[in-house]
């Protein structure tokens, strides 16, 4: 493959994606047009079943319908709700003390789903009136909702987490582990910003009246505080427990999670089903799409590949010079950027592999590198123009809350973000702890 060809095909892709078109439909369409231009009618045919049969085959994959509809039921027995009603009165002496439950009920619901619109749209319907109520600041109800309903994609189970294992090849079960230490550093990072920026302004984080504390007494306060964290803890010792004894493999452990979740909407009595139906629906809606645009981009990818673009890139990054952590900072980045517009889907079906043959000669963990890269991975939901999650907050949020007020919102939750992935990268051990002591 020449370099002009692998501009082409690169400038191809960018054009069809500025345009507005399905990224399942652009990444496979371009794979059968250069195909046909590269390999010919007939070899293209053998080279996109290989690939696309590999795709199908892999059973790790199984596990995302199930992890979607155990999100479906968690989110349909309005577990967050009773949580989220509690802790807001046990940390409401605090000056910012409902942003902060806001961040730690996101933290443990996202331990349960494994999907960022669920979670943004459900603590935004709990919070987002109280703390207008209570006088928080706009901009801060924006960050701390979508950037604490974002932790569902990085904290496992993990949808993103099981598409990235099966792209690299690696261990779902190590992956989901790795992850766990970013996670809850993300959300502690949250949780420090929002308290110190509320101490400094406490005009922007008020805490409660001491008239709205008497309704509720302390001893009320501390059980039902924990009388509701026992339905997603069971759940996530339940899940991930499995995993990390061994007892399961994820996709295994993710049939688990689909029926206690199950359970759990007859023990909240939301069951109905209506309810089952919708969420049955709506999980095979998302698999279909996240399975349409895995098939897209094994057809590119496979062509790119096969037409000696992997060639191209090593010897481009090569002629950079920029070495082992240069190369590094260079995904990154892209990373970074790219997250400014497509979603982590794209992202990941372009990203890995292309650098991952690269990446995988320079001596690098691959399960450290994919954790890292997916604590990065949580900037495409927060950052503007095209953040997922700015856009399910838009469309709760009332009409006082301005665009431009999300915007601004967000960003210092980026910056954290950023901060963690350099932290992650000097301490590479608080990602590889706990895989390394796992059994999965």
């Amino acid at each position: 493959m020449s370099y002009a060809f692998a501009a082409l095909m690169f400038s191809a892709l960018l054009i069809g994606l500025a345009t507005g078109h399905p990224l399942a439909f652009v990444l496979g369409g371009l794979g059968v047009i250069f195909g046909l231009f590269g390999w010919g009618s007939d070899s293209i045919m053998l080279i996109f079943v290989n690939s696309i049969f590999g795709v199908m085959n892999n059973y790790t994959l199984v596990a995302i319908p199930l992890f979607v509809l155990m999100a479906n039921f968690l989110t349909a027995s309005n577990i967050a709700e009773g949580l989220f009603d509690s802790m807001r009165y046990l940390l409401g002496r605090l000056r910012g003390g409902m942003g902060l439950t806001v961040i730690m009920v996101s933290t443990v619901f996202a331990a349960c789903t494994g999907v960022v619109g669920a979670s943004v749209i459900t603590m935004g319907l709990l919070s987002i009136g109280a703390l207008l109520n209570y006088g928080y600041d706009r901009r801060l109800i924006a960050g701390v909702v979508c950037a604490g309903g974002s932790l569902g994609i990085l904290i496992p189970p993990s949808i993103m987490l099981v598409v990235m294992a099966a792209t690299a090849q690696i261990s779902v079960g190590k992956l989901f582990l790795a992850c766990f230490t970013p996670g809850l550093l993300l959300a502690a990072g949250y949780a420090a910003y929002t308290l110190t920026i509320c101490y400094r302004h406490p005009e922007r984080g008020p805490a409660l009246s001491e008239e709205e504390l008497a309704r509720v007494p302390i001893r009320q306060r501390i059980l039902g505080s924990l009388v509701n964290l026992v339905p997603p803890v069971i759940l996530i010792l339940g899940v991930l427990g499995s995993i990390y004894t061994g007892t399961a493999t994820p996709t295994e452990a993710s049939g688990v999670g689909a029926f206690l979740a199950l359970l759990m909407t007859f023990a909240y009595r939301r069951f109905s089903w209506k309810m089952l139906r919708d969420s049955v629906y709506d999980a095979a809606k998302t698999t279909g799409m996240c399975m349409a645009i895995m098939v897209g981009a094994a057809a590119f990818t496979s062509m790119f590949l096969g037409l000696g673009g992997d060639e191209v890139v090593k010897n481009m990054i090569a002629a950079l010079g920029l070495g082992k952590w240069g190369i590094f900072c260079l995904m990154m980045a892209i990373v970074f950027i790219l997250g400014c517009f497509l979603d982590w889907m794209g992202i990941v079906m372009i990203v890995l592999p292309i650098f991952l043959p690269l990446i995988r000669d320079m001596g690098f963990d691959m399960i450290w590198l994919i954790a890292v890269l997916a604590t990065m991975l949580q900037t495409c939901f927060l950052t503007p123009p095209f953040g997922y999650a700015l856009f399910y907050f838009k469309g709760i949020a009332p009409k006082e809350i301005t665009t431009q007020e999300i915007y601004a919102g967000v960003i210092p939750f980026v910056i954290i973000i950023i901060l963690a992935v350099i932290l992650l990268t000097i301490f590479p051990n608080l990602v590889m702890w706990l895989p390394n002591l796992s059994k999965a």
